[in-house]
């Protein structure tokens, strides 16, 4: 662990900052960022899209476990 994350954490942290970008550009311009990026290949969108989701997932329940903050609250 350098910074108090685990690698697991980083990558979900990655994850979810893109999928939040990508919501944020389908809600103000329409515009999907990930499915012009990976348009012609929809299997590894919709894997990008399941990884999102799955990151989120683990933020939700293993944050309190993960962050420094949380801890000493």
């Amino acid at each position: 662990m350098k910074n108090g994350q685990c690698g697991l954490c980083k990558l979900c942290w990655v994850l979810v900052i893109i999928g939040a970008l990508n919501w944020g550009l389908v809600g103000f311009f329409d515009w999907n960022l990930v499915e012009w990026l990976l348009g012609t290949w929809p299997v590894v969108e919709r894997v990008v899209y399941a990884l999102v989701g799955v990151a989120a997932l683990v933020m939700i329940f293993s944050h309190r476990g993960m962050c420094k903050m949380c801890k000493t609250k």
